[in-house]
């Protein structure tokens, strides 16, 4: 008898990132200007504008603080959980040290590491799959105008907490801050909205910023709030959200990013104060703090690009084989595992022992077979927090390391986090880069030192892993004026700015020669039709009717309740905006038409006079943003022989392109968040998401017409 194949056994999915995938929509970031809401507007008075002026200001700051106070609940878990965790390992190593049997030591720092790595992947792969890495990338398409499907809720945010505290402590290659940007984007999204729909709880305010364009600008600071929680930096917290995230910015959502920015770092400043018995110290403004300093660039682009590459390759095949959750578990938990091992083998087997003195920031220094009074110098990079093997490289004196050991640090440390980053639990890869970047950095300082005539250093090699810290990680993620505010506010030392604009920039330049940043990389890996600033340069020569698909799906003014029920239920063109045509007039939502069919706003004729159920705009509020499918509305027999007349509701003022090149095209779609495939040949029937219509006519007739 043939035996079912286990439920874990890895089965190949088939996975081409040049196809786009269906499942993502698009945000409608272009306001519905219809007649109810400018009936809204003009009821409004001068008074009211001010008070939702400063209701943004006051959500804004609120964002700001609970960003702050989950900064603070991390760092506080993370350091706790990781100090009990290394204070029984070492004090297991010491006694095994005498006696013999440290196996059992490295047994327990595995089973430790495995535990921990287990609960944080558990809670992601069967909990909140959408919690999973660092949510960076699922924050830019969401800036982007492409709707990521859970990556703004209450229990994303939790899942992404829990995961990060439990991925950390579990001593894998990974750090807390980039997990930070994708929580202050959840807490703006929840806040902004004055309800949470996960509880089914509606606090009754800020029902105006129920919308999408709103919501963008709040997710926008979140973002910005997040950076600033995690690095302490509130200018590059803004720049990070104009540079990488916000598809539309503005003077004033500057100011207020920016206020959300300072009430994030400075609640988290203040709550760590009091954590520290320091009440009033406030030292400590982010989750990482590189210490204050007083007073070859090319290698860095081709790790971060060897970086990407590999990265890329093992993400295929985790796509392609490592699919089901409980692989997914396993494999988290076997890189927890080897990470304690390869950890241990290199601290046992190191001699490189250094003198302990006052001036050392080791917090758990390991002697091992070193002499009494000298440390294992390995082990104050391996058996640390990243954070705090990242200070050590930063201002341990010179003499701290020998060339060997960071060598091989280096070169451990960047395979364990490549292998690291894209398993399914919650964590970022600025840490781990940086760590990276600050190992081979001073080890380049230290070598620089030796093939003096006199031997003398030219630096401190500390300043060197600042360097390398910053070029390796503006290799990875390929960031350039927002991660130079960030270095430079988290140094608090502007003298550096220069040469780390410099490095940046070469970074960026030699490694998106060879491959795109990280975080590119990830988004086209998930099939996600990310709008780029530019339109491919091979583009030029198209025009619009060259990309549109044909036949059109569109409605008429006043339409038949049957027919619109019936292209809503068709799953094969389940487009989420429809031209109003006869002529072409304007724009109506699948997310309106539910409502209307919802309320059964229908058109009866009775002697020859249309009624019909007044509605109001706290309606579509009410239903936003988890509008019901079309297979729970039920509309009888009776009711699909009535009409629904849509010119109350229809957004009579869509943009309108005619026939142009696909360039010209293009440059309308960005500030509304559109979604359009970079790869032309793919185009048809994914235009049909946008926000649109494209129209090419001769004379007075439309020849052809799409919803894009």
């Amino acid at each position: 008898m043939k035996m079912p194949p286990w439920p874990c056994c890895p089965k190949e999915i088939p996975h081409n990132e040049k196809l786009l995938s269906l499942k993502y929509e698009s945000l409608d970031y272009d306001n519905s200007e219809n007649q109810l809401f400018l009936e809204e507007e003009r009821r409004m008075s001068f008074l009211g504008f001010k008070c939702l002026e400063i209701s943004r200001w006051v959500i804004c700051g609120l964002i700001g603080f609970l960003t702050g106070l989950i900064a603070c609940c991390i760092d506080i878990a993370v350091e706790n959980l990781a100090g009990v965790k290394y204070f029984v390992v070492k004090q297991n190593i010491e006694k095994f040290t005498e006696v013999g049997g440290l196996s059992i030591s490295l047994i327990l720092w595995a089973v430790l590491n495995a535990a921990f790595v287990m609960v944080g992947a558990i809670i992601v792969a069967f909990f909140e799959p959408g919690a999973a890495g660092s949510g960076i990338p699922q924050i830019k398409c969401y800036l982007n105008g492409v709707k990521i499907p859970r990556v703004v809720r209450l229990k994303t945010l939790v899942v992404k907490v829990c995961g990060v505290i439990c991925s950390v402590a579990g001593g894998l290659a990974v750090g807390k801050e980039g997990p930070m940007i994708h929580s202050g984007a959840v807490v703006a999204a929840g806040v902004s909205q004055g309800r949470s729909t996960s509880l089914k709880k509606d606090f009754k305010i800020f029902e105006y910023f129920r919308r999408d364009t709103e919501k963008r600008d709040f997710v926008s600071a979140g973002a910005a709030a997040g950076v600033s929680a995690a690095f302490g930096a509130p200018v590059g917290g803004v720049l990070f959200s104009l540079e990488e995230g916000a598809s539309f910015w503005n003077q004033m959502l500057t100011w207020r990013i920016f206020f959300a920015s300072m009430i994030s770092t400075f609640t988290l400043n203040f709550f760590l104060s009091i954590y520290n018995k320091k009440p009033g110290d406030l030292s400590s403004p982010g989750l990482i703090n590189f210490g204050r300093f007083e007073s070859d660039v090319s290698v860095c682009g081709l790790l971060g690009a060897l970086f990407n590459i590999l990265n890329y390759w093992l993400t295929i095949f985790r796509i392609r084989y490592v699919h089901r959750p409980c692989l997914q578990v396993m494999e988290a938990m076997l890189v927890g595992a080897v990470t304690a091992t390869v950890s241990f083998a290199m601290i046992y087997f190191s001699n490189d022992c250094q003198p302990l003195g006052p001036d050392q920031s080791e917090d758990y220094p390991l002697q091992l077979f070193c002499a009494d009074g000298e440390y294992n110098s390995m082990a104050t990079a391996f058996f640390n927090t990243p954070e705090r093997s990242v200070r050590s490289l930063f201002h341990n004196p010179p003499g701290s390391y020998n060339p060997l050991t960071l060598s091989l640090f280096t070169l451990t440390y960047f395979f364990l986090a490549c292998w690291t980053y894209g398993l399914t639990v919650s964590a970022g890869v600025f840490i781990p880069s940086l760590l990276i970047g600050a190992a081979w950095g001073r080890l380049f300082g230290i070598l620089l030192a030796s093939i003096t005539p006199d031997g003398s250093i030219w630096a401190d090699p500390g300043k060197y892993a600042l360097i390398g810290a910053a070029a390796q990680l503006g290799g990875i993620v390929r960031m350039t004026l927002s991660l130079t505010v960030i270095m430079v506010e988290a140094t608090g030392n502007v003298t550096y700015g220069l040469p780390i604009m410099l490095v940046l920039l070469t970074a960026k330049i030699v490694g998106d020669y060879f491959v795109e940043g990280l975080y590119d990389i990830h988004i086209k890996l998930q099939s996600v039709p990310f709008l780029h600033l530019e339109a491919p340069a091979t583009s030029h020569w198209l025009t619009a009717r060259e990309v549109m698909s044909a036949p059109v799906t569109c409605f008429n003014r006043i339409e038949k309740v049957g027919t619109i029920v019936d292209v809503l239920s068709n799953t094969s063109t389940n487009h989420n905006g429809f031209p109003v045509v006869v002529p072409v007039c304007g724009l109506i939502l699948r997310s309106q038409l539910i409502v209307l069919l919802k309320h059964k706003v229908f058109v009866e004729l009775a002697r020859s006079r249309l009624t019909q159920r007044k509605l109001q705009l706290k309606d579509f509020r009410d239903a936003y943003p988890r509008f019901p499918p079309i297979q729970s509305i039920h509309v009888s027999q009776d009711e699909r022989e009535c009409m629904m007349d849509l010119t109350e509701f229809m957004n009579p003022t869509p943009y309108t392109v005619p026939q142009v090149y696909t360039k010209v095209t293009y440059q309308p779609c960005l500030p509304i968040g559109a979604l359009l495939n970079e790869a032309l040949e793919n185009l048809p029937g994914l235009c049909e998401t946008l926000q649109i219509i494209v129209y090419v006519g001769y004379r007075d007739e439309v020849v052809n017409q799409k919803l894009c």
